[in-house]
């Protein structure tokens, strides 16, 4: 109970609600107590709340998330622009860790020229697309040499058993949220067991995606069998100087061979053991060969950020000679976007997709709230002919965001894009697809936190079988969802359509 009252206390929305009560109180007690000289301080918070408007219209950022704040420090006069201060005070790595970082990475991840040659033939686009994620995101594109798709989160953990089970060497895996119950149960069995064969078995875990939902006995009773349990950004309320920056990636790579990336959790809502919003639907990728390497440096960047341990990753490197003889299946480009280097590479490669499709760009996202840019880029290609689809759970994990979804609803589907909501729960599942030819799956959810935030993982693909899975997955589920319709819309009750279009002023900030 303590702690998901800190949770809740502790949130960005709650924080809003605080700030407005706090500056009622403060108001009253100001007048009260210091009478006239109330007004010097008024002015000067004033004067504090018009330099920082002039800064923000000038500053580099999304022009929704600038508006967000502008109309959040009209509002509240008192405090927003000291909201301001400290928010962007507390999203921001240290100078040291954004280094050590963007080390790690340009240490390790070299581009095989020869596999740049072969996709310029292959596709200009997708070249095109490559090359801006190798040189603005650090990550290699490699010759697929398998990808498989997994259309459900428990067929995705009865392969991950599988797979973990045949490790002779390392484990690592990474996730945003671990909830005790049967999966962790099933997990940590094979986790202790293979540590005490003598594999090196590490688990990295974001400090308020997992840290404020479950005690510290799970993971005492995995670091007494040998597992190495991490918490990366650990919750320290107000003093945090990265409290913003969460580590919401999803990640397993064993032996250098294998990696898992997708939506799924550890926790028993993401393989339907335990039902929280109906149904839930999540995806996930398992991919084999050369490929892997980009997730074993993208683990090593977290874990020795946060422990400092100064691994030398490439004892790590994979045998590649063992996937010589392997045919390869298209091209494959595991990446990584990082709130560090103000550059967002998921939404650009989403962009990408979208402003490049000629047939169909297909999306799944449990959370839809976009920017203008975003928005814009989904209408154009709904414009231009392109068959547009979305799909968004019928059941919310989170009231406030099905809101704003709502809110973008009209302009979508008057545009000709069809948005449709999953009908027997919630979809977690993050993906998109475009033209049979190129897809993108990982955690990168269509919402600012995604975009610009959080540290996120993902994949894409072009030319792989795997493309195809996803394609048939996604019009199996477009057949058990509702299309949202220009009615459904105008048919909401007033105080839903006030509520979204509320909220929406404050999208970026949620």
């Amino acid at each position: 109970m303590i702690i998901k009252l800190l949770r809740r206390l502790f949130g960005r929305n709650a924080m809003s609600v605080i700030l407005l009560v706090f500056q009622i109180v403060f108001l009253l007690i100001a007048v009260y107590s210091i009478g006239e000289r109330f007004y010097l301080v008024y002015l000067m918070l004033i004067i504090l709340d018009a330099v920082l408007v002039v800064y923000l219209m000038n500053k580099s950022e999304p022009d929704s998330y600038k508006m967000a704040w502008i109309v959040l420090i009209s509002i509240l006069p008192l405090f927003g622009g000291v909201a301001y201060l400290y928010v962007k005070q507390t999203q921001k790595f240290p100078k040291a860790k954004d280094a050590e970082y963007q080390k790690i990475i340009k240490n390790h991840l070299v581009q095989d020229n020869d596999v740049i040659n072969e996709i310029k033939t292959a596709s200009p686009d997708y070249s095109n697309l490559s090359g801006y994620v190798y040189n603005s995101g650090l990550y290699p594109v490699y010759r697929n040499r398998s990808a498989e798709y997994f259309p459900l989160g428990e067929i995705q953990f009865e392969a991950m058993l599988r797979e973990l089970e045949k490790a002779e060497k390392f484990i690592f895996m990474e996730y945003f949220i671990i909830s005790k119950g049967y999966m962790l149960d099933k997990v940590s069995e094979v986790l202790m067991r293979k540590s005490r064969e003598g594999v090196d078995v590490r688990l990295l875990y974001d400090g308020i995606g997992t840290g404020l939902r479950s005690n510290s006995l799970p993971f005492r009773e995995l670091e007494e069998s040998g597992v190495k349990c991490r918490a990366f950004n650990p919750f320290t309320p107000f003093l945090s100087s990265i409290q913003n920056n969460r580590d919401h990636r999803k990640i397993i790579v064993i032996d250098g061979n294998v990696a898992f990336n997708g939506g799924t959790n550890l926790a028993d809502e993401y393989i339907n053991r335990k039902e929280r919003f109906g149904h839930w639907k999540d995806t996930a990728l398992m991919i084999k060969g050369e490929a892997v390497w980009n997730y074993t440096v993208m683990f090593l960047q977290l874990w020795d950020v946060r422990s400092g341990s100064g691994d030398d990753c490439q004892q790590y490197f994979p045998d590649v000679s063992s996937f010589a003889d392997v045919p390869f299946d298209g091209y494959i480009q595991p990446f990584s976007d990082s709130p560090l280097d103000n550059e967002p590479v998921g939404k650009l490669a989403y962009m990408e997709l979208i402003n490049n499709a000629r047939e169909y760009v297909y999306i799944t996202t449990p959370y839809l709230i976009l920017d203008e840019e975003m928005k814009n880029a989904l209408v154009f290609a709904a414009k231009k002919g392109v068959d547009v689809r979305i799909i968004t759970p019928h059941i919310p994990d989170k009231w406030y965001v099905n809101m704003i979804a709502w809110n973008n609803y009209p302009k979508l589907i008057g545009s000709g894009v069809k948005v449709y909501e999953y009908t027997p729960g919630f979809i977690h599942a993050k993906g998109c697809i475009a033209d049979d030819k190129t897809a993108v799956i990982g955690t990168i959810n269509l919402d600012y936190r995604s975009f610009y935030l959080h540290f996120e993982s993902a994949a894409i693909m072009y030319g792989c079988a795997a493309i195809g899975d996803m394609k048939q997955d996604f019009d199996d589920t477009v057949r058990v969802s509702h299309l949202v319709t220009l009615d459904d819309c105008k048919n909401r009750p007033l105080f839903k359509k006030i509520s979204g279009d509320l909220l929406n002023m404050f999208a970026p900030l949620l």
